[in-house]
């Protein structure tokens, strides 16, 4: 890249923008219109969880086929997010923003008139492919509406409309699966799209700086969508693959290997999918990698708190759900005064004080056991959701705020890409340390416990129910000694998950570290500055 593409990068370029028209344009109601876009796709990252089983029966899947529903989402929408924000840079957030819209609802309502598993699964790819379409439009729509000093209580909010609607996912899902169909599921996405297009279309204005790209990087979107691809499919078979497995080492290779290409090409084309003088910004570096943090620790400690509510527990989703109320409110309160925060003082302070809040709440829910009550699982997920707030906010402050206004598409796609890495890679690696743990205690629990030892060959599948807090009781056993098996697997779950949350509490303490690079946008200033609020 030559010295002069560095400098027109770097220089804050000012918007052009349709000239407001009545309440087109209004920051808070464009506000309104992409919270709702973004609500149907946040919704849908842990809504679908719940159908699955409902949908194995129905349509006879196997168990390779409903992961698929799964995992084919999360790849097209890992794969595809920096591409899409560039599309929105090039072509314009607004029409980028209501593509998405379009695209989810109509691939939404599909999958639910959807009778066989491999309709369902190609609809979840579109599904998929339209929310990275609309994601990193809906942040460059806000960044380019609202001025500096209003833009960090938007993305607070924003980060608010994102953990609640992710947190709700499976209450919402368990009363439709269980009232209605799991069908109403997807159906539910189609009246909010509707919404969310008709709101988009009367008041979203387009916003595109004058040094958009003008073409697009063909090469490198061929490389990061597959190193993307290679990476996220190696962190999602890990646990069945084994880290040390040939196929896994195999994707990881490959990722890597077009990780270093895609960065010797983007150094040298003209006009780059992901400009690396962006990367010249210690805080946006900084930013990233803390994105990337907070997700490992979230999604992947989360992950285990699902399966303790409800198999160590005993409690239904809904129930769940419900228990993880204080985790979603304190995100909901937390998300927009951290914006304030943020705005007034920087990110800096605000960043640091919650990855610590974080690993103190961390270090909390590792002290868990088997007869935990619920105010002292409250706590601690009242205090994570009080961690978490301001990181998701300040965060994406930081890479969207210092990335120039010409790249605002792909910086949003940089930092749903970070999320998505962050968290497949914190749920792979976490989920490696509930494995290790279980292999190594659970045959000296058992023992412990007096049981008899298990038939030849049963170790394994017994591991992998433990590993989930399920107690691998066979049909018939007596009373007695299945009281046994199930006081040792949750013990053992309980273990795993301790040490889990152990170590999601020291990479929480490594993200306060890096949170002390971060700094205000550079950038933000030229973004919004001329609209009144």
């Amino acid at each position: 890249m030559t010295s002069s593409t560095a400098v027109a990068d770097s220089a804050p370029e000012p918007p052009i923008t349709e000239a407001p028209k009545g309440l087109r344009g209004h920051p808070w109601l464009t506000l309104l219109t992409v919270a709702l876009g973004v609500t149907m796709v946040a919704l849908d990252g842990t809504i679908v969880a719940i159908a699955n089983p409902a949908i194995q029966k129905d349509l006879g899947a196997s168990l390779a086929d409903v992961q698929w529903i799964t995992n084919g989402y999360l790849l097209a929408l890992a794969v595809a997010l920096i591409t899409a924000g560039k599309l929105g840079d090039r072509f314009g957030h607004r029409q980028t923003f209501l593509i998405g819209v379009i695209g989810f609802a109509i691939s939404s309502a599909a999958i639910g008139f959807s009778g066989e598993v491999s309709l369902v699964v190609v609809f979840r790819v579109l599904q998929g492919l339209c929310g990275a379409l609309l994601m990193p439009a809906a942040l460059g729509l806000l960044r380019a509406t609202f001025p500096a000093e209003k833009l960090n209580m938007a993305i607070g909010i924003w980060g608010s409309v994102i953990g609640a609607s992710t947190a709700a996912g499976p209450i919402v899902g368990g009363l439709l699966v269980e009232h209605v169909n799991w069908q109403s599921v997807f159906f539910i996405n189609a009246p909010v799209g509707v919404l969310a297009l008709v709101l988009g279309l009367l008041l979203l204005v387009d916003h595109r700086a004058e040094k958009a790209p003008r073409s697009f990087d063909l090469p490198g979107i061929v490389l990061l969508s597959g190193a993307m691809f290679c990476l996220i499919w190696a962190l999602i078979n890990a646990a069945d693959w084994h880290w040390t497995d040939q196929r896994t080492l195999l994707f990881l290779g490959l990722a890597v290997v077009c990780f270093v290409v895609f960065v010797f090409w983007e150094s040298r084309t003209r006009e780059p999918l992901l400009p690396l003088s962006m990367f010249r910004s210690v805080a946006l570096s900084a930013g990233t990698v803390l994105m990337v943090l907070m997700a490992f620790g979230f999604m992947g400690g989360l992950f285990f708190v699902t399966f303790y509510l409800q198999n160590v527990h005993g409690l239904s989703p809904v129930d769940s759900g419900l228990r993880l109320l204080p985790l979603t409110a304190m995100m909901i309160v937390a998300s927009p005064l951290a914006g304030a925060l943020i705005t007034k003082f920087g990110p800096r302070m605000p960043l640091v004080s919650s990855m610590v809040i974080t690993a103190v709440s961390m270090f909390g829910l590792s002290r868990l056991d088997v007869n935990s009550g619920g105010l002292e699982m409250s706590i601690w997920f009242a205090l994570l959701g009080l961690g978490l707030g301001p990181v998701m906010v300040g965060a994406t402050e930081v890479i969207v705020g210092n990335a120039p206004i010409q790249h605002a598409g792909v910086a949003g796609g940089l930092q749903q890409a970070a999320m998505q890495v962050g968290g497949s890679l914190g749920t792979a690696v976490l989920g490696a340390v509930m494995a290790g743990r279980v292999d190594n205690t659970l045959p000296q629990k058992w023992a412990d416990a007096g049981l008899p030892p298990m038939p030849e060959g049963a170790e394994s599948k017994a591991s992998d129910a433990v590993e989930v807090g399920i107690a691998p009781v066979a049909k018939g056993t007596p009373p007695e000694i299945a009281g046994k098996i199930t006081a040792v697997a949750h013990d053992t779950f309980v273990s795993g998950m301790g040490l889990a949350f152990t170590v999601a509490a020291v990479v929480s303490v490594v993200a306060a570290l890096v949170a002390s690079f971060t700094k205000r946008g550079e950038n933000a200033e030229a973004a919004g500055g001329s609209v009144h609020i």
